[in-house]
């Protein structure tokens, strides 16, 4: 972690779902449960930003939905800025988000339709009574669109979000999150459902605005490509748990476990006179379900390099495999 600490620190963090029951299961008082989050341990320093990243169904956004208490812990800590804010609840809960704010992966969805910018900007200032009036408030807002490049920003203050190109809305998505002054921002897929020459914009856009005011960034993505141009460091995630943690450099680079490896498989990569260039992957089936996950080692059923150990062993925990370098996977070594 870099800028002088943790400022979000992760226990053991889990959340288990009940699943439908079929007449059977009711009457044999079974119960199913989907274990979205099983059990993670990670933190965010001061300043920096840290990619969790992992295929679709695999925690990352619940995880972010956890650390903002939208979604209440079956078990394990979230600390903030050396407090426990597990179970806070109240005024303390407000107080943790005004200070950790959230960009949602849809910003169409997450805005009020009926909402024009401006109100869009000063519902937040109006819920947590930033600003002393009226006027300061609007000095504010447009102080938020400018910073995320929305200029000028009279040409914004009166649309509507249907209004706006997806590049736009979600720049006042992320000027709704910085309005309040956060020091922790959860960004969930923040450029997915953007066109691929305004992804690279938005990301320097955001870097650019982290840098200016020391902000801390979870950063939650499938892709692993803006994941190492984004991020300082990366957690990979897998059925709930996470696999492996390190620089950029060394997940992309020297990737350990077998996980990792099929993700970076995963990139397609360019190739003069062609299109894109797609390769085999090392990997095949689907994502086992989270209500039936598979004893042992989680990944084995997908793993090429399995053995008779990593179905029948317990399952393995992160170890050191380099400096700040780390991996679930008792194989590393060989494969």
């Amino acid at each position: 972690m870099t800028g002088g600490g943790a400022l979000l620190a992760v226990s053991d963090l889990a959340v288990s779902f009940s699943v439908r029951r079929s007449l059977r299961q009711v009457l044999a008082g079974q119960r199913s449960l989907v274990r979205a989050v099983d059990g993670i341990s990670f933190g965010v320093g001061r300043q920096e930003i840290l990619g969790l990243i992992g295929e679709s169904g695999c925690g990352k956004t619940t995880t972010g939905r956890l650390v903002m208490k939208l979604l209440r812990p079956s078990a394990g800590s979230i600390s903030f800025d050396g407090m426990d804010i597990t179970r806070a609840s109240g005024m303390e809960a407000a107080r943790y988000r005004r200070r950790a704010q959230m960009i949602f992966q849809d910003p169409y969805a997450s805005m009020n339709p009926r909402f024009r910018v401006r109100d869009v900007l000063a519902e937040p200032l109006s819920i947590h009574r930033v600003g002393a009036g009226r006027r300061e408030r609007a000095g504010l807002i447009e102080k938020a669109l400018a910073e995320v490049k929305l200029e000028p920003v009279e040409e914004y203050l009166d649309r509507f979000p249907h209004m706006l190109s997806g590049g736009q809305r979600q720049r006042v998505a992320t000027a709704r999150a910085l309005i309040l002054s956060p020091e922790l921002l959860i960004a969930d897929e923040p450029v997915s459902m953007i066109d691929l020459s305004t992804r690279a914009e938005i990301l320097a856009m955001m870097k650019e605005v982290q840098r200016a005011r020391g902000l801390s960034i979870l950063y939650i993505t499938h892709d692993i490509s803006t994941a190492r141009f984004f991020a300082d460091r990366l957690a990979v995630m897998y059925l709930g748990r996470i696999v492996e943690t390190g620089s950029p450099e060394d997940i992309v680079e020297r990737p350990a476990h077998p996980y990792t490896r099929a993700l970076i498989s995963a990139v397609p990569e360019p190739e003069p006179g062609r299109v894109k260039t797609i390769r085999a992957l090392p990997i095949s089936g689907e994502v086992p379900s989270a209500a039936r996950i598979p004893p042992g080692c989680r990944f084995h059923p997908r793993c090429p390099s399995a053995t008779e150990h990593c179905r029948r062993d317990p399952e393995p925990v992160l170890e050191d495999v380099g400096p700040g370098h780390a991996a679930a996977c008792r194989r590393w070594k060989e494969i």
